[in-house]
């Protein structure tokens, strides 16, 4: 235990673990663990897509030809295939284009523009507020902070977010409009929200009548080790007479091509009138093409979840290779915690407060790419500093060893610093 050392003991560690910095920084490394990007082995998987015989037949959707206008909402057999795999009614779908990044970023714009099914545009209120599940996911508070949103800290525990805080926050505050939410294998801790949880959010009862649940089901269907179940949020909502109270995204971006696939938005009725009437100044159809071909390709469920399988191969000795990192330089140190999830795209590491961001500088100079100390924070402040994001998808499992012991060797270096300090 680094803690546990004298003075004289933390020097003569400090000096070997700078040698070893030293030779490391001299071998020269180019690796990267700094965001969650499939192998391009992975993207082989769905290379049979890509040279799918095309009659003139194979445009003909039961909604009309897919090459021409028309469809706003996404072609029938998209719809059915995410109805059917989320377990709603495709009236419940909207199908769009590659991004479902897009989709939450449209639906914050029509919030902040128009205003939620008749209510009062947040542009023209003096003051909103969103929850943030921390540590979450970068992308989801650049957005929030781009519409200039408050963003509010809810710590996540091992069952998700804290449900006593986000219901204080929520029912308290009528400035308080959403929260973001990644409820299977979050990002980056790798959680998956309780049967608990999901209840408690179905019961809320928010003081703003605009306020939407923001449920980015990501990770849908990424099961490495093992499979965690996930309540349904959109049934849940609506036995809770709530129905309108989630939005509920997800993508195919990690199952066939990162930014080459389609995005799906899931919602009550109401609310999929609402977001149509966006829709129609927006685009007259979003790629009907690339539906057709995604929805002959992945055909159903169960297809998707046998391509899976596929992901999971690759990604399983990819996570081993970190997390055996992890066990094998930090076990019995007590200057790191990490995650263990059973999927998704990434491990959370909490090093010893204070040196997150000491920990990334080394590991660049030592040619290593991570995540940026604090990305996975509101406004990218992390309070404690010590929150690291590791991504193992995209480099092998080789390169993996040797990321994860250079990882290791920084974030030793830096707390040896800090307690000398």
């Amino acid at each position: 235990m680094y803690n546990k050392m004298n003075r004289t003991e933390l020097e003569a560690l400090h000096a070997i673990l700078t040698e070893e910095y030293k030779a490391a920084k001299e071998k020269d490394l180019k690796l990267d663990m700094s965001r969650g990007k499939p192998n391009p082995r992975q993207l082989d998987f769905s290379d049979g897509m890509s040279g799918m015989p095309w009659g003139k037949e194979d445009y003909i959707s039961s909604g009309g030809d897919v090459r021409n206008y028309g469809m706003l909402s996404g072609i029938p057999e998209a719809r059915k295939l995410f109805a059917d795999l989320f377990e709603v009614s495709p009236q419940n779908v909207i199908v769009g284009g590659n991004s479902s990044l897009n989709l939450m970023f449209d639906a914050v714009s029509r919030a902040y523009t128009k205003g939620i099914m008749g209510n009062t545009p947040w542009s023209k209120l003096d003051k909103v507020k969103f929850l943030c599940p921390v540590p979450g996911y970068d992308r989801h508070f650049a957005v929030t902070e781009y519409f200039g949103v408050e963003m509010i800290n809810i710590p996540m525990n091992e069952e998700g977010p804290d449900m006593a805080l986000v219901r204080e926050r929520a029912e308290s505050d009528e400035a308080v409009k959403g929260i973001w939410c990644v409820p299977k294998y979050s990002n980056p801790g790798g959680v998956t929200y309780s049967d608990r949880v999901v209840k408690e959010f179905a019961a809320l009862s928010p003081r703003a009548a605009d306020f939407r649940i923001f449920w980015d089901n990501a990770y849908y269907a990424h099961d490495i080790f093992a499979e965690d179940s996930l309540l349904n949020i959109i049934t849940e909502c609506e036995a809770a007479g709530k129905p309108d109270m989630v939005y509920e995204f997800a993508s195919t971006a990690k199952i066939t091509y990162a930014g080459g696939g389609v995005s799906v938005i899931i919602a009550s009725e109401a609310n999929i009138k609402d977001i149509e009437k966006s829709i129609f100044y927006q685009t007259i159809s979003y790629d009907k093409v690339n539906q057709m071909r995604h929805a002959r390709f992945l055909k159903n469920p169960e297809n998707i979840r046998e391509h899976m399988k596929r992901h999971a191969s690759l990604l399983a000795p990819k996570f081993r290779a970190v997390l055996e990192g992890l066990d094998k330089n930090f076990a019995g140190l007590g200057i790191a915690g990490w995650t263990k999830p059973n999927g998704g795209y990434f491990i959370s590491v909490d090093l010893t407060e204070g040196t997150a961001k000491e920990t990334v500088r080394l590991c660049k100079e030592a040619g290593l790419a991570l995540t940026g100390a604090g990305a996975t924070f509101p406004y990218g402040r992390d309070p404690k500093d010590s929150n690291i994001r590791i991504a193992p998808t995209y480099p092998s499992p080789e390169e993996l060893a040797a990321a994860i012991d250079l990882f290791c060797l920084c974030a030793k270096l830096a707390a040896v610093e800090k307690l000398l300090a």
